[in-house]
């Protein structure tokens, strides 16, 4: 083969290899099968976060006398202390909110020689305090605000934090 015949074989090779990349690389003449992904942008309207529902009403509102007989369900919004009836018939409890806030509570319980503290921290925190006339127990965890069930011989203690800084508070006896 000469060296012309040569030549003229690679430029038709050439001018068939730019028109094919030509054809491939030109979109306008082919019908893609699916639609091109669209960009994912935010939201053109600005909209406000949902805010956190509050916590619901408690039955004998933010009244600590309604505790007095140890069965009660109030909302505590500032550091108090409340009496009811110890378990067994031994004279009387005292429950001292110490703190209270927006995702905050603590609270100590006395009853007798017993005593049992109670401190959750956290949005759906909360802690149950089960009080017998011969000892306590505690425990602290994610609860709900629903009012727990009474125990025989047995005080039940429910304090659940909200976002807003009260604490909702039960008091359940047998």
């Amino acid at each position: 083969m000469s060296e012309r015949t040569r030549a003229r074989a690679a430029l038709t090779t050439l001018v068939a290899l730019t028109a094919l990349t030509a054809t491939a690389c030109d979109s306008s003449t082919h019908e893609p099968d699916e639609a091109p992904p669209t960009p994912r942008t935010g939201p053109t309207a600005s909209h406000p976060p949902t805010p956190e529902p509050p916590p619901p009403s408690a039955a004998d509102g933010t009244d600590p006398d309604a505790c007095t007989d140890g069965d009660c369900e109030i909302t505590v919004t500032e550091p108090m202390t409340l009496h009811f009836p110890a378990p067994g018939g031994s004279g009387r409890a005292t429950l001292s909110v110490t703190e209270v806030g927006p995702n905050k509570i603590e609270y100590v319980v006395k009853s007798g020689n017993n005593s049992s503290r109670g401190a959750a921290t956290g949005p759906d925190q909360g802690c149950l305090t089960y009080l017998r006339e011969h000892g306590s127990g505690n425990s602290c965890s994610t609860l709900d605000h629903t009012r727990p069930s009474p125990r025989p011989d047995t005080v039940v203690i429910q304090a659940t934090t909200s976002t807003d800084g009260a604490m909702l508070l039960h008091i359940v006896s047998p």
